[in-house]
């Protein structure tokens, strides 16, 4: 087979239908970038059967449908059509019939695609298996695309054996093994879902035997039981007989039992009369009895409560008194152990005592010669502290003048610099600064988010609101409607029923003369008892069944007048409309108030008359009666028409209400989900006015806090600026007055002099003062030795004290205790 030509229609950028005509030899298509070269290829290949849109460069398979441009519309189908020659009749078998072979493929977007062959429908297996059986195909290596020489350099050996078989012309062939492979897999899987479907049936099977065999078993089961329960009956039957006559035999001797019962009570009865005139007296001392037992017994409740509130207070005093015992032991033991302590720091006390008295007078010769020292030191130290002073003060001013020159002079600079320092920082301030129209505008705006919040607030609490109560109406007018449907739905049902049974007639469908009676209501069980069956009869003269309308039911003046109906009954015919046929009858059928009425009236009918009540009650001239409540076939076709025409009028007002609901419940449920979207979007809105207006808070707050510590810097500066200038001219007025006050100072040579002799002097008394100090401190220390050993002495008497009153308190009360018996 060779391609001839290849016609395309809205294939890609092809939108006209366009043909290429493939000649013998070599065909050439020559064009620049885009103009659709690569098209023609891929039209090759989809009409051969591709079946991956990626294959063909689109996303989907619809898009190899001309999409349309800006001056073109896109189109809803493509076509492309292959021209093959197939003279040599080296087809397929089953396309092998014709000269030339139109293999084309159609989509059509959203629907799929089909093929054609020749004009008939095939599938795109058969396309696919006739292209391969000629060694081609939409993946055929022939087909040279971009990238495809690299690719078959790099092939793997799988696809090079493709490659080879095509070659070989025998590509068809694999194609048609894989689906015969695929066909055996498929009717394997089916052979073993069949051996699996046969097991199991093999085992429901097994199971229906089982049963089977079950059954019969519970059969014969059945029958001996049944056999036993009737022996068993007649087994029980006998006892029960037996019983029966045992009763019976015990029923006498009852009876016999309950005379001679009766004679004893009725000895008892005189008995119990005789006993019951000494009642009284037994009565009344029973009554004393009884009131003196109860004073008995409220004494002895009163005893016993006194009893629990003794036992009550001994067990507290017990539990006071072992606490007292404890109490007592522990300071008992408290004294002895101060008294052990006294004993034993007594002697050690007249020691201390002895050593003190010893020590009296050389500590007061030790006190002389200190005091002496003292003077000496003290007389050096004056004219020396005289002396010094005069100089460490001449010395200290110079120096003090001099250290204040320079910590002037120091500090003067310091200034200085620290005003430059204060003017630069100043300078960057006022540069730095916020301008107050920028703080003025965050204010605003945050002013004006805030009040975008507010009115956020208050519409998702109005929209909150509408929709609660949309969602109650909602939900009221649900019921409304589940409530008008549901009555509708049994009114509709009722309404077949009865019409179903109206339509019943005949075998030939003639209306009998009921349907065309309108009877007052309250009046439908007469009318039947009155007329019977003879209501189902048709006015057609055709009907086998029928009634005629005579001259004298028509009005005709020579007819005879009818028998008027006795008196305290009125026509029926006053309560009925019906046909002139029913005339005659209807006049000659009273209506009384009951029962008894008709009893009496019923000897004054006249022939063909009759009585009926209005609740169906019946009675003819000729003696025939029928009880008031019984049912006829022709009341109660009267009853359902009634009830017929009832619904009918109340169907249409339910339909009306249905309607009406439905449309109320439509409103309120398009009015909740409105609701509803006005209630989220008040909440977005809340939610994007909260962010808002945080962000500019978060301006606000930033320009305010910058611009408060600006100006707090910028007043700190300004303050620090005049204190620095106040400083420094404080400080160039010192420099000045303390140059002049250290070039007035005398000269102090002789006067160091003199105080460096009355120092060494100072010294050697300093020493003897310290060497006699000494001597003095040692007797002081041994007398506050001796005053801390008698500190102990002094504590454990005091403890003795405290351990005596508590014994003296404890003995007080527990000699109370005794003495209250406790």
């Amino acid at each position: 087979m060779h391609f001839t030509k290849i016609r395309m229609t809205g294939f890609k950028s092809f939108v006209e239908p366009t043909e290429v005509v493939i000649e013998k030899g070599l065909t050439g298509i020559v064009g620049p970038n885009g103009c659709g070269k690569s098209n023609l290829v891929e039209a090759l290949r989809w009409a051969m059967g591709e079946t991956s849109a990626k294959k063909i460069r689109g996303g989907e398979m619809d898009d190899v449908i001309f999409a349309g441009t800006d001056n073109r519309p896109a189109r809803n189908l493509a076509e492309v059509m292959l021209v093959l020659d197939n003279a040599d009749r080296k087809a397929p078998a089953a396309f092998n019939g014709a000269d030339l072979l139109e293999v084309a493929r159609r989509i059509e977007r959203g629907e799929g695609s089909h093929y054609r062959i020749n004009g008939q429908d095939v599938r795109a297996r058969d396309v696919q298996l006739m292209f391969a059986d000629v060694a081609t195909g939409a993946r055929s290596p022939a087909l040279m695309s971009q990238g495809r020489i690299g690719a078959l350099v790099s092939a793997k050996p799988a696809e090079r054996r493709l490659l080879l078989e095509e070659a070989a012309g025998i590509t068809g062939l694999h194609s048609r093994r894989h689906e015969a492979e695929l066909r055996l897999r498929a009717a394997e899987g089916n052979l073993e879902r069949l051996d699996d479907v046969l097991g199991a049936l093999d085992t429901q099977l097994q199971g229906l035997k089982r049963q089977a065999r079950q059954a019969g078993r519970y059969k014969r089961l059945a029958d001996h039981i049944r056999r036993q329960e009737a022996i068993l009956y007649h087994l029980r039957w006998l006892e029960t007989s037996a019983r029966l006559e045992a009763a019976r035999q015990a029923l006498a001797d009852a009876v016999r039992a309950v005379e001679d019962a009766s004679t004893e009570a009725a000895r008892a009865t005189t008995a119990q009369a005789e006993i019951a005139e000494t009642l009284p007296g037994l009565r009344k001392s029973e009554a004393e009895a009884g009131a003196e037992l109860q004073r008995a017994t409220l004494a002895l409740r009163q005893l016993e409560d006194e009893e629990r509130r003794i036992d009550q207070a001994l067990q507290d005093a017990l539990r006071r008194q072992e606490q007292t015992a404890a109490d007592l032991a522990r300071e008992t033991t408290r004294r002895e152990d101060a008294a052990t302590a006294i004993r034993s720091l007594t002697g050690e006390r007249d020691g201390i005592q002895r050593d003190q008295n010893l020590e009296t007078e050389g500590r007061a010769k030790a006190a002389r010669d200190a005091q002496e020292a003292v003077d000496a030191v003290e007389e050096t130290e004056t004219r020396l502290g005289v002396l010094t002073g005069e100089i460490a003060v001449k010395d200290a001013e110079a120096q003090g003048i001099g250290r204040q020159i320079a910590e002037a002079t120091a500090r003067l600079d310091r200034l200085r610099d620290r005003a430059a320092t204060l003017e630069r920082q100043r300078e960057q301030l006022r540069a730095d600064g916020i301008d107050v129209d920028t703080l003025g505008a965050a204010e605003s705006e945050l002013r004006g988010k805030e009040e975008a919040v507010d009115a956020a607030k208050r519409a998702v609490e109005q929209a909150e609101k509408s929709w609660r109560e949309a969602q109650v109406a909602e939900a009221g007018a649900r019921d409304d409607l589940q409530a008008a449907q549901e009555a509708a739905t049994r009114l509709s049902a009722e309404e077949d029923a009865l019409a179903d049974l109206l339509t019943e007639n005949d075998g030939e469908n003639w209306q009998p003369v009921l349907d065309q009676i309108e009877v007052e209501p309250g009046f439908e069980a007469a009318l039947g008892a009155a007329f019977g069956d003879d209501l189902l009869a048709a006015l057609d003269d055709k009907a086998p069944v029928r009634w005629r309308l005579f001259s004298w039911l028509a009005g005709d003046g020579a007819a005879p007048l009818p028998p008027s109906l006795p008196e305290g009954s009125e026509p029926l015919s006053a309560h009925v409309e019906a046909p002139g046929a029913l005339a005659g009858r209807l006049a000659q059928i009273g209506v009384v108030a009951d029962e008894a009425a008709a009893e009496r009236l019923q000897g004054d009918l006249a022939q063909g008359q009759r009585l009926v009540t209005r609740d169906g009650g019946l009675w003819r001239w000729d003696g025939y009666s029928v009880r008031p409540g019984s049912a006829t076939a022709a009341g109660a076709r009267l009853s359902q028409r009634a009830r017929l025409d009832a619904i009918r009028r109340e169907k249409a007002e339910t339909d009306t209400k249905l309607r009406r609901a439905q449309e109320a419940f439509e409103t309120a449920r398009s009015g909740a989900a409105h609701a509803a979207g006005d209630a989220a979007r008040a909440q977005n809105a809340l939610r994007d006015a909260y962010g808002a207006v945080h962000a500019a808070q978060g301006r606000h707050a930033d320009l305010r806090q910058k611009n408060e510590g600006l100006a707090s810097r910028l007043a700190a500066l300004h303050d620090a600026m005049q204190h620095a200038e106040q400083d420094l001219e404080a400080a160039e007025a010192a420099v000045a007055s303390l140059r002049e006050t250290e070039a007035s100072l005398p000269d102090l040579t002789q006067r160091r002099e003199e105080a460096r002799t009355l120092r060494a002097d100072l010294g050697e008394k300093r020493a003897r003062y310290i060497e006699r100090q000494n001597i003095l401190n040692q007797f002081t220390q041994r007398a506050e030795a001796r005053r801390d050993r008698m500190q102990p002495l002094a504590l454990s008497r005091a403890a003795i004290d405290r351990s005596n009153h508590a014994i003296v308190e404890l003995e007080t009360a527990r000699r109370l205790r005794e003495c209250l018996g406790l």
